[in-house]
């Protein structure tokens, strides 16, 4: 009594080559867009800077009492 060899998945047919399973390109579809998304975050990054802002003398006057309790909250009281 013997039975039939059943053909494996392997040997059913004509192999595809990697390109051709939709599969590989779905799993290398997420990393491709991760890198194509960052390119674009750095390009907008240093191409869209904004200029470093002054502050005037007499502003900075006005804001004193703000900037001294910012610095005094910031250091924990300390004198």
């Amino acid at each position: 009594m013997s039975t039939p060899a059943s053909p494996s998945p392997r040997e059913s047919g004509p192999t595809l080559p990697w390109w051709r399973v939709g599969m590989v390109w779905f799993a290398l579809a997420g990393p491709a867009l991760v890198v194509i998304a960052g390119l674009v975050t750095a390009g907008i990054a240093v191409h869209g800077a904004d200029t470093v802002l002054r502050v005037a003398p007499d502003i900075a006057a006005t804001q004193a009492p703000a900037i001294q309790a910012r610095n005094h909250a910031a250091t924990g009281g300390q004198r």
